[in-house]
């Protein structure tokens, strides 16, 4: 591959987990294919990679015994740009790691997304390639606004914890893929279990550059999320552009 300068790069791959179980969705609902705005949830994400300019071929992590679901998928909206399909793993760290085997030898960023964050924004995409390629690691995020207090039981505040500090990360999580593989190596190795991509990066002290999106960037999780998600898809929202934190 070629920059804009002529330069040689290497590929730049994106990895969609869609293996999860939608779990709190509540019922039978697979909630990525769930209409929403003229197309399933997943296709709407899948689209945004298919179009983001920086993006060379996408991997799609599946449930086991759905790649035909996801090959008509992929016809029907007529997704440009080469991809693969691999099934999920136990956990979502299993998902990354089984995604990451299946990327083509040459490449050299990975960015990783949720399927069920269908607003994220091309040029959210690209800052945080842009900030990875600079640092190794990089996260969008949102500084969190919300007064925050801990509970120990679920039932009562037990702590006021300071927001100034606190961001909520999101997806993409965008990484040169040695370290990754690396830091997902290393937590299965420990056999633990993480939350997000990023949060391996600690376990080899790798740095993660935080990457504030300047539009709505939200996850379908519960039944409450849809109707919000819908809107921002109908009225085209997303973020226009992005910058990097400190």
């Amino acid at each position: 591959m070629a920059d804009d300068s002529g330069s040689k790069r290497g590929v730049i791959a994106a990895i969609i987990v869609a293996a999860g179980r939608s779990t709190r969705m509540g019922g039978e609902i697979d909630k990525l294919f769930l209409p929403i705005a003229g197309r399933p949830i997943v296709a709407h994400t899948w689209r945004r990679f298919d179009a983001a300019p920086s993006i060379d071929e996408i991997v799609v992590v599946v449930r086991e015994g759905r790649q035909d679901e996801f090959i008509k998928l992929a016809a029907k909206y007529r997704f440009r740009k080469p991809y693969r399909l691999v099934a999920g793993g136990q956990e979502r760290q299993d998902s990354v790691w089984n995604g990451l085997e299946k990327l083509s030898p040459e490449t050299e960023i990975v960015a990783i997304q949720d399927a069920a964050r269908p607003c994220t924004s091309e040029a959210l995409i690209e800052a945080t390639i842009i900030a990875a390629r600079e640092t190794g690691a990089a996260v969008a995020a949102q500084a969190v606004s919300d007064t925050i207090k801990a509970s120990d039981d679920g039932k009562f505040i037990a702590r006021h914890l300071d927001r100034s500090r606190l961001w909520a990360v999101q997806t993409p999580q965008t990484f040169r893929v040695e370290v990754i593989r690396r830091a997902l190596a290393r937590v299965r190795e420990k056999n633990l279990q993480v939350t997000d991509d990023t949060a391996a990066c600690e376990q080899i002290g790798q740095p993660v550059r935080l990457v504030v999106g300047e539009g709505l960037n939200p996850k379908v999780t519960r039944p409450e999320d849809v109707g919000f998600v819908r809107m921002l898809l109908r009225g085209g929202a997303g973020g226009e552009r992005s910058r990097r934190g400190g």
